[in-house]
């Protein structure tokens, strides 16, 4: 369609460049395109129509010599001829370096040969860890349950026989959602969860996340947990020692020691820390353990009665006891890890080698 005035034509300029049809200038834009071969010429093309002096910026300052009633209308065409061009120029230009780069790649590549296929990802060694250790409590007769990890101060804390003025929540380092509802600390609280909704006898282990306001090379603000408990009738200290070293041998090997320590944990009465012969230095003292030629792998006890009240147990019936342990300290000691931050970082030339 020609645009207003001078026989529905639009003059273009003072140097004799003579009266366009904008269906013709549109027509010669586009035949120029198609012509073009290299990123080069299709810039080349651009310039001729919308450059400073371009065809197209010729006919839009001619509109003055227009009657005034015809601008508008001329106006319009013509934008809308130089919105097209742009759009086609965009398009050509796209289609040229595609064209090029597969001429280029013909040249150093062929592109004939099959494609190199990505090998199978391995298992993070966090995940190696925890599927070993869920085996071999399942083996001795635990069952998995899992439970929220945005958790209520009364199940963290307060059914654990942790009350608020208890000083062993200053060790926990506590995310606090609100002043009740808390990122759990450890995975205890799903022990009376379970302990809620089913009556003995139990064997439960819970693996998951938890999170402490705590971040060095052995301490990370999120990390995983493997809380396990048994309550049944007539269960004693022997039932947690044979579990326990029953675990520690399948993990670390047949050979490996094992003692247990006095320790104290609010849960549990008595309590004890478990002990390993150091992985590195087996037993003669190394930086690793402190010069102790032990490694604290977990700490556990029997269940203390209190927690039984919270639960509805009667504790002249059952007894049983509990343990946790840090996945990440485990999988350290197993592959001679020396930073924790190692296992969050993704750093593929550290995980390949799992």
């Amino acid at each position: 369609m020609l645009v207003g005035g001078f026989d529905k034509t639009v003059g273009v300029g003072k140097q004799g460049m003579g009266i366009i049809p904008v269906e013709e200038m549109k027509r010669a834009a586009e035949r120029d395109l198609a012509a073009a071969s290299s990123p080069h010429e299709v810039r080349l093309v651009k310039a001729k129509y919308l450059g400073r002096r371009g065809i197209v910026s010729e006919a839009l300052r001619s509109l003055g010599f227009l009657p005034p009633e015809e601008r508008p209308d001329a106006g319009r065409r013509l934008n809308a001829l130089k919105e097209h061009i742009e759009a086609q120029v965009a398009s050509r230009l796209a289609e040229v370096k595609q064209a090029r780069w597969v001429e280029d790649a013909k040249a150093f590549v062929d592109i004939t040969l099959p494609g190199r296929g990505h090998g199978a990802g391995k298992k993070h060694p966090l995940s190696q860890t925890l599927e070993e250790l869920v085996d071999i409590f399942s083996d001795l007769g635990f069952k998995v349950a899992q439970g929220p990890e945005v958790e209520l101060d009364y199940y963290n804390f307060a059914a654990l026989n942790i009350p608020k003025d208890h000083p062993a929540r200053d060790m926990q380092a506590t995310f606090y959602i609100s002043e009740d509802v808390v990122l759990r600390t450890h995975t205890s609280p799903v022990q009376v969860r379970v302990m809620e909704k089913h009556q003995p006898p139990v064997s439960i282990i819970s693996p998951g996340k938890a999170y402490r306001c705590d971040a060095d090379v052995s301490h990370s603000p999120m990390f995983h947990q493997l809380e396990g408990f048994t309550v049944d009738r007539h269960i004693s200290f022997a039932h947690l020692k044979g579990v326990l070293v029953e675990f520690a041998r399948r993990f670390f090997g047949p050979a490996v020691a094992v003692r247990f320590r006095p320790s104290f944990f609010p849960f549990t009465e008595p309590s004890a820390e478990v002990d390993i012969e150091c992985v590195m230095c087996r037993g003669g003292g190394c930086r690793v353990c402190s010069h102790t030629g032990w490694l604290e792998i977990l700490g556990s006890g029997m269940i203390d009665p209190a927690v039984y009240a919270f639960v509805g147990y009667d504790p002249e019936i059952w007894t049983g006891f509990a343990f946790g342990m840090g996945i990440e300290r485990l999988a350290m000691l197993r592959y001679g890890i020396d930073d924790i931050r190692l296992l969050f970082e993704n750093d593929i030339r550290f995980l390949e080698q799992f």
